[in-house]
């Protein structure tokens, strides 16, 4: 931080460290602090914020004030380790991330970064050989510049410092970073807790997949074998036609309308804005552009709309897609999205539960499964696929970082767990992506089975609604999730 910006917001902490009574204790006064509090590092912010009393708060303002100041702790103790920052890798310059990356990107930050670079290179912080050739292949593609020319450069310069090996836990203090950055976007969370209870979850999705393949009369092989025949099974596989496409979008369609009768149920009474919405392909324009699956979430004044990406149309048969209905529409994204958009969380909020989206989303597939939405045997095994694939690529993340997994074991698992990789996931890509993302993937399957395991002996309406009104939460070991 320069000096200039210190002293900005020194003056405006000293307007704002002032005594609060519960009486004024406003949503625009807390807002006002947390805006300076995440312009300013952690120990200045929490000082900021001390004065507050979340008991004497609204339920949304409390929930932003008590998210805050749990992850400014974080990142406080985070400062003080030896990598000093967060985000989602460590990594100054990755295939997707820094400043070469922007729309036009500014020279000045890109040699910015490569000074970074080369600084955390003198400390030991180095790409992994395959993520920096992967990185100088993304950089040749941009746009060319001296700038990413120095920084190609510079990359090249340390290939033969590179290790081979891609986890944070083979940097002196590594595995304590790691823990820290879990709890940052999750909540009060182990690495170790999280391990046994990912291995207890493989373990149960396996033998329920187990029985649902005798039960469709599959040859008896491992379950990724099993899940490897069925994809190729020419009796739910879509043509790869305009046809093919409009038969696959009318079908989730269809089972959306099933999930949305179901919503009162689940929820008891919600706006009905907050469940409008449907499905379609990307168009070919989308198509040809490269993009993939979005959704807009709906609003008081607009529908919402999960664009399906479907250029592979061959790789998503027919019993994959009512899990996808699940998490994307109802009782998925489209609700939790639209109703959080309706009384927005601080942007310290979203940074701090960064992990509940995803984790609901997830959740929302299981509540689907207790509705019925998997009666077929088939549909109920694209299920398990989902969870599967969410459950391996956790104990993925963590033994490419704390156990020191190589980039072949990590393959090994994925096929022998899953089989097959989700649509949106190739293995390649996972691969890729999981040693310069570190804890991204325990964190959002945490999230998920924080919310089954603690739901179970729970109101299903109340837990459901507790959950899903005033925003993201993070989690607490003891009880779930802070409401």
């Amino acid at each position: 931080m320069t000096p200039n910006r210190r002293s900005v917001l020194g003056g405006l902490a000293s307007s704002i460290i002032l005594p609060v009574s519960a009486g004024a204790q406003s949503s625009a006064s807390l807002r006002e602090a947390l805006d300076a509090a995440g312009a300013t590092d952690p120990d200045d912010a929490l000082r900021l914020l001390a004065r507050f009393d979340a008991g004497a708060l609204k339920p949304g303002d409390r929930l932003d004030l008590i998210t805050a100041r749990s992850g400014l702790s974080i990142d406080a103790a985070i400062a003080r380790s030896r990598f000093g920052r967060t985000g989602r890798s460590l990594y100054r310059v990755t295939p997707t991330t820094g400043a070469w990356k922007a729309q036009r990107p500014d020279p000045a930050k890109i040699d910015a970064d490569t000074a970074a670079v080369l600084a955390d290179a003198e400390t030991g912080i180095i790409l992994p050989r395959l993520s920096l050739d992967r990185t100088v292949a993304a950089l040749r593609a941009a746009a060319a510049h001296p700038a990413i020319d120095r920084q190609i450069a510079v990359l090249e310069s340390l290939r033969d410092t590179a290790p081979s090996a891609p986890g944070v836990g083979r940097f002196r203090g590594g595995t304590d970073w790691y823990a820290l950055q879990l709890e940052r976007s999750l909540g009060s969370m182990t690495p170790a807790c999280a391990e046994r209870r990912l291995y207890a979850e493989l373990s149960r999705l396996q033998a329920r997949a187990a029985d649902l393949f005798d039960s469709v009369g599959a040859p008896k092989a491992s379950i990724g074998d099993r899940y490897a025949r069925l994809w190729r099974d020419e009796r739910f596989l879509y043509p790869d036609t305009d046809d093919g496409r409009a038969r696959a979008v009318a079908d989730m369609n269809r089972m959306l309308g099933t999930a949305r009768a179901h919503i009162r149920s689940a929820f008891g009474e919600v706006p009905p804005w907050s469940v409008a919405a449907g499905a379609r392909a990307l168009t070919t324009q989308e198509m040809a552009a490269g993009r993939g699956g979005y959704r807009d979430v709906p609003t008081p004044t607009r529908p919402g709309t999960y664009v399906v990406d479907l250029k592979e149309i061959r790789r998503r048969p027919r019993w994959t897609l009512p899990s996808v209905v699940a998490h994307e529409l109802l009782p998925g994204h489209m609700i939790q999205l639209g109703l959080e958009g309706a009384r927005p969380p601080h942007p310290l909020r979203v940074d701090y539960a960064a992990a509940f989206v995803e984790g609901w989303g997830i959740y929302a597939e299981q509540l689907a499964d207790r509705a019925g939405a998997y009666a077929d045997a088939h549909d109920a095994l694209g299920h398990v696929h989902w969870l599967l694939f969410r459950v391996a690529r956790a104990l993925v993340d963590l033994g490419i970082h704390l156990h020191g997994w190589s980039i072949e074991r990590a393959r090994e698992r994925l096929i022998e767990w899953q089989g097959e990789p989700a649509y949106f996931a190739p293995f390649d890509v996972e691969l890729a992506r999981i040693p310069l993302e570190p804890t991204a993937r325990v964190a959002e399957a945490m999230a998920w089975l924080t919310m089954a395991d603690h739901g179970r002996n729970r109101p299903p309406i109340a837990y459901a609604r507790a959950l899903l009104f005033e925003g993201r939460k993070r989690t607490t070991m003891n009880s779930g999730f802070i409401t």
